[in-house]
């Protein structure tokens, strides 16, 4: 067995591959890019290396410096983790040059498999079932667009190279080809470096199944059964389950035959994920095989009890399989949802910054914890927007399902703008609980899974009083000085009023709702009038975050956390932010946006659309700007003059807020 292994990979990958190696007694070496310096990989490894400046592309896709790295520090294995140089051939095999173990397949398996296109005429041959499509490597503009009109409408564009919903294009349109191609073959050029695309028959309202494979160097080649990961959002996964409900034996016994078969054809060697869709007359297809471990994971290894990255380590040392096919079981069911640090209210915007506090669920028997963040750590726009992954599993579906929505109640998440309430939702749909869906869910119940408007409820106003309450009484005590007479009125301002019991008023706003708190000091309780509601409480605890308030009939738990700018309540599931107003404060909006295009949130310009001088109409495509692995399309907020663009190509907007585009209203132009 090796002794010390560098991970090619940061964040909650990097962490998860360090637990087994530290446990198997391997030292672990991590790299990191200067972006990353402080990051917990980094902080949990037994040493680290900087391999570069921030972008991927100078740092954790810099295959010398990693390979550097690896030398330097007598690492004898590199483990590469999912993303990033995972499924680089060039990278294993400058491994192999190196006499550095690469713990993965051999390079001319994800060579192979890596091209989608040569994956799909290699399983044609060992007879995995296809879906209808164009493989070719005749790559021209012509030959694509008669190839388009071959296979038919709907149609899927798909970067050969590509992963993760990166690269993909659905056209229902035969007009809409040629931008939907140019657009597809960017993102696929920038997110991967090659532009190669396939094409297919778009399969509608498919449901996406992978099935878990693991080979030897001995032949041998075992499945670990099958994951579910249709509930995707843009082709990228949310939450995966295993196994999958609702398929027969049948279904079963033809997955995971092809997938061995798969498997087989390239004389498959460590850990593998063959994926396929199954349409709505049960019909199967092969879509490709992901030659790493996957994201998804940990829901195999509790369904089946074991630890994959242990098996990709015996393996690349030269072990057999750890368990033959008989003696791999399948008990009980599992989820695992990705947190991230998104905004699902506006369109899925990435969101980034420093995680002022991050609350995640208690580890037990039944939930597990994966991550790479704790407080005080940065969400960047250099890398993926995941926070952590939240695994659950029980005897049943139903029970792993409750066990999920009591993780997510107790996770919180300030600084950036997390998908917990997203997730909740779609938990609790009864269609997500009935199972059975499709990868359209997320489209398809669009409205249902918008957040409803409700006003502030009590408990939350109790727990925002008591915690306002405390803050201004701590505040006020440390720049008082106490009188020198016990029991004098002035020992204390806390809320001191002449003639009248201590009071309080606090204002905040929440979406539309404007809240008045007047908290008055009744002998040793508290008294908070809100919308027109008496409430009398008194305050238990207030350490930290955590806020304990309790009445005549109940007791209340919550936490309260508060940045210079807001305020976040945490009660009972859910979270609610707040932002603090003056006492004076109008509520008149006193901003104006001007005639800017502004970024978002920080990201890399992609394309620009426009040029100075054009004119564009309300919702015309000016800019294109990549963050966290996706393309944004920024539209034009009105009709307009393009006046001047202040960022090219190829250039990094390092701050949300910053001006990318000035427009002239074309009502401003006009002279009367």
């Amino acid at each position: 067995m090796f002794q010390k292994i560098l991970i090619a990979n940061r964040g909650e990958i990097a962490c998860r591959i360090m637990r087994t190696a530290r446990r198997m007694g391997i030292a672990t070496v991590a790299i990191y890019s200067s972006a990353d310096a402080e990051a917990l990989h980094v902080r949990e490894a037994d040493e680290a290396h900087w391999v570069g400046p921030a972008p991927s592309a100078q740092s954790y896709l810099d295959i010398a410096a990693i390979i550097a790295a690896a030398q330097a520090t007598g690492a004898q294995a590199i483990h590469p983790g999912y993303g990033f140089l995972s499924e680089n051939a060039a990278f294993a095999e400058a491994c192999k040059a190196a006499g550095i173990v690469f713990i993965g397949p051999d390079v001319e398996a994800i060579r192979v498999m890596g091209s989608k296109s040569e994956a799909k005429a290699l399983m044609a041959g060992h007879g995995v079932p296809l879906v209808p499509g164009y493989y070719g490597a005749e790559q021209s503009d012509a030959a694509l667009t008669a190839a388009a009109q071959e296979v038919g409408l709907p149609l899927l564009i798909k970067a050969s190279a590509g992963g993760g919903g990166r690269g993909m294009r659905i056209v229902r349109d035969f007009a809409e080809f040629p931008a939907a191609l140019a657009s597809a073959q960017r993102e696929a050029r920038n997110a991967f470096g090659d532009p190669t695309v396939l094409l297919e028959r778009y399969i509608e309202n498919p449901r996406h199944i992978e099935v878990q494979v693991f080979g030897d160097t001995f032949g041998n080649v075992v499945h670990l059964h099958e994951r579910d990961c249709s509930l995707q959002r843009r082709h990228q996964k949310v939450i995966e389950e295993a196994p999958a409900v609702h398929l027969t034996e049948t279904q079963r016994a033809t997955l995971f035959g092809a997938a061995i078969k798969a498997a087989h054809a390239v004389n498959y060697v460590g850990a593998g994920t063959v994926e396929f869709i199954l349409d709505r007359a049960g019909g199967i297809y092969f879509i490709e095989m992901n030659t790493r471990l996957q994201v998804e994971h940990p829901v195999t290894e509790r369904v089946t009890g074991q630890d994959l990255v242990a098996w990709q380590l015996r393996v690349a040392a030269g072990e057999p399989l750890p368990l033959s096919q008989s003696e791999i079981t399948c008990r009980g069911h599992a989820i695992e949802v990705r947190v991230y640090a998104e905004d699902p209210d506006q369109n899925f915007q990435p969101s980034t910054g420093r995680l002022e506090h991050l609350a995640l669920p208690a580890e037990s028997a039944h939930v597990r914890v994966d991550t790479g963040v704790v407080t005080g750590d940065s969400v960047t726009p250099f890398y993926d927007a995941m926070i952590a992954k939240i695994i659950t599993d029980a005897d049943t579906r139903a029970d792993a399902l409750q066990q999920m929505q009591r993780a997510l109640a107790h996770t919180e998440i300030v600084g950036v703008t997390g998908n917990i309430p997203y997730l909740q939702r779609i938990l609790a749909h009864p269609e997500f609980q009935a199972g059975g869906f499709d990868t359209h869910f997320v489209d398809d119940q669009r409205d249902a899974l918008v957040p409803v408007a409700t006003a502030t409820p009590p408990e939350v106003c109790l727990l925002l009083a008591a915690h306002a309450h405390h803050q201004t009484a701590h505040a006020l005590r440390r720049y008082h000085a106490p009188a020198p007479e016990a029991g004098s009125p002035w020992e204390t301002l806390v809320g001191f009023r002449l003639n009248e019991d201590p009071c309080f008023t606090f204002k905040f706003q929440r979406g539309e709702e404007t809240l008045t708190l007047d908290l008055r000091q009744e002998g040793p309780s508290q008294v908070l009038i809100c919308a027109g509601q008496e409430l009398r409480f008194q305050i238990v605890s207030c350490e930290g975050a955590r806020v304990e308030v309790k009445s005549a009939t109940s007791r209340l738990h919550g936490a309260v956390v508060a940045t210079a700018r807001e305020t976040h309540v945490f009660w009972s599931g859910t979270q609610h932010r707040f932002t603090p107003l003056s006492l004076l404060d109008t509520g008149e909006d006193e901003t104006e946006a001007g005639g800017k295009l502004v970024a978002p949130m920080p990201g890399a310009v992609m394309a620009v659309l426009v040029e100075v001088g054009a004119t564009v109409t309300r919702g015309t495509p000016v800019l294109v700007l990549e963050a966290m692995k996706i393309e944004h399309t920024l539209l034009a907020p009105f009709d307009g003059t393009v006046l001047e663009i202040r960022y090219r190509v190829g250039e990094q907007v390092l701050r949300e807020g910053e001006e990318l585009v000035k427009l002239q209203p074309l009502t401003e132009a006009i002279e009367v």
